[in-house]
């Protein structure tokens, strides 16, 4: 099962790169988490908006507010596609770190993806 790459890609056919569903669902999941919210015009509430955060001040009660946030945005719109097992967000010095823990519902397969935020003051 292949499904289109992200980010949106020719590949060296001149087709549309595609990417297999594992990769693919891997790459939903970044799209959701750095995707701002309001920036997709009908779906205003998607997104969880991590670049905005690249000038604020990182605490620890910052990454447990994202932790909260991230775990309700995944189940909104990727609930159908994962199950999130485990989701850990920490700040560190000057970088949030994602790690999400997921089952994907369509092969069972299991995965573990770290997503670095943006680098916040």
């Amino acid at each position: 099962m292949s499904d289109i790459a992200f980010p949106f890609a020719v590949d060296r056919r001149g087709r549309t790169a595609e990417a297999d569903y594992a990769p693919h669902v891997r790459q939903m999941i970044e799209l959701l988490l750095f995707t701002a919210p309001g920036e997709r015009v009908m779906r205003p509430d998607f997104g969880c908006g991590l670049l905005d955060l690249t000038f604020e001040p990182n605490s620890p009660e910052l990454a447990a507010t994202l932790q909260i946030s991230i775990q309700g945005q995944l189940q909104r719109w990727l609930g159908d596609v994962i199950t999130a097992v485990a989701l850990d967000v920490t700040s560190e010095d000057d970088v949030l770190r994602i790690t999400i823990s997921y089952v994907v519902r369509a092969t069972g397969g299991q995965a573990t993806e770290t997503f670095l935020g943006a680098r916040v003051a």
